[in-house]
């Protein structure tokens, strides 16, 4: 094996939550054209038949399911049918989610709790589904922030307690698949990349927050999608329960 075999994730079967949109179509058509096959998974299943659309001209098969990940027999719903179909589950992209910018004070219950049970609720109950069938040589890819490591200067503790959760439960799933089950488990954390969550903010807003990030911009989604791509392959295989900034340097000023 050469290490540019070490890079590859043909014919393998991955699942992309939050494939309706953003961040996740980016996901999802980045595997497809790296030769994998694609499980797409939302709420919205008419903006899951866009992604998989999209996906065609690359000659790679896409199931697309509905779920909601706040639901675990939902999260479950979606493992069972890429099993019927596909047989195996080699990797999940754990990237469905949603964001607030409530003040603290005027935060309600229900607006936290949404954002809780959908982001870090959700990716458990989907790991914990795929945990149940994935094989040796697996990888789950958590997608957490760098507002879980540090703040934006927007009122988003929901969001931000949220992501610093998932960094905590990749630790915790890692210490406790990869020896016994040989599945990796690792976080990405991305900086700003323009998605329907960033359309939400001020505007402006991502101008104004260029200059704490050393290569002076916002990311590519293709910068974001490659680096899953590395982290699902066989070049990651010593790599497991680490959160990976993808923040153009945000993280180290």
């Amino acid at each position: 094996m050469t290490i540019t075999d070490l890079f590859s994730v043909e014919d393998k079967v991955v699942i992309v939550t939050g494939a309706s949109s953003g961040l996740g179509v980016a996901f999802a058509t980045a595997f497809a054209e790296a030769g994998a096959d694609v499980v797409l998974a939302a709420r919205r299943v008419d903006r899951l038949a866009q992604t998989a659309e999209a996906i065609a001209p690359t000659g790679r098969a896409t199931l697309a399911v509905a779920c909601d990940v706040a639901d675990p027999a939902a999260c479950q719903n979606v493992v069972d049918e890429a099993m019927a179909k596909f047989g195996r589950v080699d990797v999940l992209i754990n990237n469905a989610g949603i964001g607030t910018a409530v003040p603290a004070t005027h935060e309600t219950p229900e607006q936290f709790r949404q954002v809780i049970d959908i982001n870090l609720n959700g990716s458990y109950w989907m790991a914990q589904a795929c945990g149940r069938v994935m094989k040796p040589g697996s990888a789950v890819i958590n997608i957490a922030s760098i507002l879980g490591i540090t703040t934006a200067f927007l009122p988003q503790a929901a969001y931000s307690a949220s992501k610093a959760g998932i960094i905590g439960m990749t630790r915790d799933l890692a210490q406790q698949w990869t020896g016994r089950k040989g599945i990796r488990v690792n976080a990405l954390a991305p900086g700003f990349f323009k998605s329907e969550m960033t359309d939400e903010y001020p505007e402006g807003y991502l101008d104004s927050q260029a200059h704490r990030m050393i290569v002076g911009r916002t990311g590519d989604p293709a910068e974001l999608a490659a680096t899953a791509i590395w982290l699902a392959s066989a070049a990651a295989g010593y790599v497991t329960g680490q959160t990976i900034a993808v923040d153009g340097g945000l993280t180290v000023t």
